[in-house]
């Protein structure tokens, strides 16, 4: 087994998605402690420019699978470059981020070639010379430490958003562009087409200002609160599954357990109550608001500032009040 992290990184026609520079982040943390290196394999088509910005990330070595066969990342072809890539370079660890992609191919690659796998780590550690996985149960309510044993590699899906963006690390590295070879069970699964997702303002993976808003709304057109809200402090919306599952909002925009975690510097929650599987998403806040009738509401208990209120009042009272300070 060789010395390095091998992080698995992804690019779509935005270019390099923020997930894997939170993975980066990860590995780094992990190779500090072990005293190893960082090895980033991207796969997909046309990647001259996620390689560009993935090569400064502070990594210490870029493989890249450029093939027409990985556009649109399907996850038989993926599993198979990522097989052949674990059985060549034998890693430490691998990291893969929890992406639509992501979670379909891991199990695939733990499954042939039987390497243990802990999927939706929030967190990581090292104990023994092995990487131990940190993940919620029982909807974040407990933290479970999951050891990966055995010969090989343990493969772990990361959790978006549970890291801090990976910065910048330096020069750079030369990216290492290596063959695709795949098989027709590679293939037999493609991707025939796909459709962009209707986000409007800015994306919740890089917003520095999240307004998200909860059953205390009352109906889907109070929701406009939330909108006006997050345009004027020029953040994005979010919400919670139960908004979600009404059908209020789109999935995409879930925070919690089963939906997004996030990492803004503030968190505007309006009308949420604050149940344990929204707030496992709201780890890596720096700051949350919380606008709550409900005193009591569990989610002042983690608020770093707490209006008391009818969100009715609070939120357009906050709206002229920065119409007017603007």
């Amino acid at each position: 087994m060789s010395s390095t992290i091998l992080v698995v990184a992804e690019a779509g026609e935005e270019g390099l998605r923020p997930a894997s520079l939170g993975l980066l982040t990860a590995a780094r943390k992990v190779a500090t402690e072990m005293g190893s290196t960082v090895t980033a394999l991207l796969m997909g088509h046309d990647l001259d420019s996620a390689a560009s910005q993935l090569a400064g990330a502070g990594i210490d070595r870029l493989l890249v699978a450029d093939d027409e066969r990985l556009k649109d990342l399907p996850p038989q072809a993926l599993a198979g470059v990522l097989a052949g890539t674990i059985e060549r370079e034998k890693p430490l660890a691998v990291f893969i981020p929890t992406t639509t992609a992501g979670i379909e191919y891991a199990p695939r690659v733990a499954a042939r070639l039987r390497l243990p796998i802990a999927s939706d780590a929030t967190d990581l550690a090292v104990e023994d010379g092995r990487v131990v996985a940190i993940r919620p149960v029982l909807g974040g309510r407990v933290q479970t430490a999951v050891k990966l044993e055995g010969e090989g590699p343990g493969i772990i899906t990361l959790r978006s958003g549970s890291f801090e963006i990976a910065g910048g690390g330096g020069a750079g590295v030369s990216p290492e562009r290596i063959d695709v070879t795949l098989d027709d069970l590679d293939l037999r699964v493609k991707i025939a087409a796909t459709a962009p997702k209707e986000v409007s303002g800015k994306g919740l993976d890089t917003a520095d200002v999240i307004v998200g808003g909860g059953r205390g709304l009352k109906e889907a057109s109070n929701f406009e609160l939330v909108e006006q809200l997050a345009a004027a402090l020029h953040g994005a919306v979010a919400a919670t599954r139960a908004i979600t599952d009404a059908g209020w909002r789109p999935h995409n925009e879930q925070i919690g357990q089963t939906g997004r975690v996030v990492s803004p510097r503030v968190y505007v929650a309006v009308g949420i109550s604050g149940a344990a599987q929204h707030i496992a998403g709201l780890q890596g806040a720096e700051h949350i608001v919380a606008i709550n009738r409900d005193p009591d509401a569990p989610i002042f208990r983690i608020a770093s500032f707490g209006i008391v209120g009818d969100l009715f009042e609070v939120v357009p009272a906050i709206l002229e009040e920065l119409k007017t300070s603007a």
